[in-house]
């Protein structure tokens, strides 16, 4: 939820979310009990000005170079998004990296000159609430958010020089860096007196092994052209080698394999609770049908199952009712897919009957169970599919009703 629709600042979409607002009720609370009452309240007021200065110092950057920017304050960050116009070179994503922390230690410091007040002498920094309020929040924080560690302006900075050396890689380089970096920093600033807490190192620690992770999740899905194409190759990889560890994150191997692999291993009831406890399930499906499978292996299963078949969940009965369709059972198939309709309607069960229906040498019956399938209009993308590459339709697709239902999917995805 956003807690500012509609603020602009200089032009700029600013969101002030739930997360930002505690924060400085935090700043409020905690630093209040420090012996100053009005600390809390000047820390509170300096933090959120000067977060807010800084991403604007990004953001204007990025404006400069044509890019349309927007600023986001949440708890413990604020971002400075923006979609260029233009393919930007190195040195400007630096800058604009550079803009937010270079603006708000200028700012800072021309503050505390103002105050007569030294930034470099903490003696009179100290004196007084305000002034350790605005060194805090200007160049101390400034500074901070310099170090060579992402997702800290500095990271980046060095990202964009790395990249000149190491194209394509620099960003995974520097994840691996920064951990260390970080793990390191972490270590001494818990063993010393520093002006900073070593919480404020666990922060981008969390994010950097977010960051890793989907840095790995995105080499995958580049190496596999797709994520569908990711779980599909990992879903045939476990058929073929037993390994269950390469699928993406949320996803898991099919009941199938599953049952398949306590079958073998002579364990005939577990495979069956494995198979039957699937249609039980009320949760969204996480994994994808036995393609890979051979039809022996999947006959074997089939034969586990009591009947009458099972039903439920609508995905397994789908699944379910594909199986049948690949062990040429095509009068079952069509049944329990038209059962499955019935419970619940939706396209890729009626393309399951229409399958059938064209196998058996019932052309009617199957355009019949086509349009089903297109009224229904759950899934229009897998019946256009289905029309163009499932065997059992060959026959049909010039027919002059499924090339005007075609026509219509064309129109409609």
């Amino acid at each position: 939820m956003t807690a500012t629709p509609g603020l602009r600042i200089f032009g700029f979409p600013v969101d002030i979310r739930p997360g930002f607002v505690m924060l400085l009720a935090l700043f409020a609370i905690i630093y209040s009990g420090q012996g100053r009452g009005e600390l809390g309240l000047w820390l509170a007021g300096c933090v959120g000005l000067f977060t807010l200065i800084h991403e604007l110092g990004h953001a204007f950057a990025a404006r400069a170079t044509g890019a349309e920017a927007s600023i986001a304050l949440d708890f413990l960050a604020g971002y400075a998004s923006f979609e260029p116009t233009r393919p930007l070179k190195r040195w400007e994503h630096a800058g604009i990296s550079l803009a937010g922390p270079a603006v708000q230690i200028i700012l800072g410091v021309t503050v505390l000159a103002l105050m007569g007040v030294n930034p470099l002498d903490t003696d009179q920094v100290y004196r007084s609430a305000p002034a350790i309020a605005v060194w805090w929040a200007g160049p101390l924080l400034g500074a901070i958010n310099l170090a060579p560690i992402l997702p800290l302006d500095g990271g980046n900075i060095v990202m964009s020089g790395l990249d000149v050396f190491l194209p394509g890689r620099s960003r995974t380089v520097m994840i691996y860096f920064s951990i260390v970096l970080t793990l390191v920093g972490l270590v001494v600033v818990a063993r010393g007196n520093y002006v900073i807490s070593p919480l404020f190192l666990i922060f981008p620690l969390v994010v950097q092994f977010q960051m890793l992770q989907h840095r790995r999740t995105q080499s995958a899905i580049d190496q596999h052209g797709s994520w569908q194409q990711w779980a599909t190759t990992a879903e045939a990889d476990a058929w073929s080698t037993g390994k269950t560890n390469d699928f993406p994150t949320g996803m898991a191997a099919s009941p199938w394999f599953r049952a398949a692999q306590l079958q073998r291993a002579g364990r005939t009831t577990d495979a069956q609770v494995v198979l039957i406890g699937e249609f039980a399930s009320d949760q969204p499906p996480n994994w994808l049908p036995p393609d890979a499978a051979s039809t022996t292996e999947l006959a074997v299963l089939v034969a586990l199952l009591p009947r009458p078949l099972p039903s439920g969940n609508p995905y397994s009965e789908y699944v379910l009712a594909s199986v049948l369709v690949r062990l040429a059972r095509f009068d079952e198939a069509g049944r329990y897919a038209a059962a499955s309709f019935g419970r619940n309607p939706g396209t890729m069960p009626a393309v399951v009957v229409a399958q059938c229906a064209a196998a058996l040498n019932d052309d009617s019956l199957a355009i019949n169970w086509l349009k089903a399938a297109f009224d229904s209009g759950t899934n229009l993308a897998g019946l256009a599919e289905a029309i163009d590459r499932r065997p059992e339709f060959s026959g049909l697709r010039t027919r002059p009703e499924v090339v005007e239902l075609r026509y219509a999917l064309a129109s409609a995805t």
